[in-house]
Parts: structure tokens; C-alpha cells; sequence
């Protein structure tokens, strides 16, 4: 199978090459951020201060903070993830209008189901 890609969007494919990996490299740390933030036990602390908070003021504004904390990791990481995530997507909606699609971090044709003829964007062979 001898498919070329247009030598017009050469540039094109592969600036939305890198950027698709960038935002793969994103998704994926940021992915780990997020587990990270959600296993934190930073809430079992608060919990325990909440408890001295009883007896003290400080106690309560201790357990107010670690609370804060805790769910500020979360959804600063969340909104991190799904920035890297709709970027992603995006560059996959775009190499889709050019009958390409992305596999993790190898490109294809659209049409090939068996994914057995990978693309390389940068290789000049592949453009006519």
C-alpha cells in the first residue's frame, strides 16, 4: 500500500504532530498527578484536627486548611488533566479530517484496521 499525504500539509502534520505529543506527555503526567491527589491522606489529618477542634479554634482552622488543601490538589490537578485531555482530542479531531488517525504516539491512515503500515511524519518519502 503506497499512500502519500499531500506535501501542502506537510508543515501542518507535523506541528500538529509535536503538539499531539506534548499534549500526550501532558495527559500523561497529569494523570499521575491526579491519582496522586486523590491517594493523598492529607484528609485523614484533617479529620483527627477536626476532633481537637473542640476544644480549640486552632484546631478548626487547622482542619479547615488541610481540607482546603486537599480538595485544591484535586481540582487543580483535574482541571490540568482535562486541559491536557481536549487538547488531545483536538489534534486527533484534526489529523482525522486528513483520513489519519493516532494510535498512543504512532500515526496511520484512517482505513488501516490492522495497523501494520505506521506513518512517519517527518520522513519526506511519505509526502508527494
Amino acid at each position: 500500500m503506497d499512500r502519500k499525504l499531500s506535501s501542502e500539509d506537510k508543515f501542518n502534520i507535523q506541528q500538529n504532530f509535536r503538539r499531539y505529543l506534548k499534549f500526550q506527555d501532558q495527559y500523561d503526567g497529569t494523570n499521575e498527578v491526579v491519582k496522586a491527589a486523590k491517594s493523598s491522606r492529607v484528609w485523614i489529618v484533617g479529620v483527627i484536627a477536626l476532633f481537637f477542634a473542640l476544644a480549640s479554634d486552632f484546631f478548626l482552622g487547622a482542619a479547615a486548611a488541610l481540607f482546603g488543601l486537599y480538595f485544591y490538589r484535586i481540582v487543580s490537578a483535574s482541571m490540568k488533566f482535562g486541559n491536557a485531555e481536549e487538547g488531545k482530542e483536538d489534534t486527533q479531531r484534526w489529523f482525522a479530517t486528513k483520513g489519519l488517525k493516532l494510535e498512543g504516539r504512532v500515526l496511520y491512515f484512517r482505513d488501516d484496521q490492522m495497523l501494520d503500515n505506521p506513518i512517519d511524519p517527518f520522513d519526506d518519502a511519505v509526502y508527494k
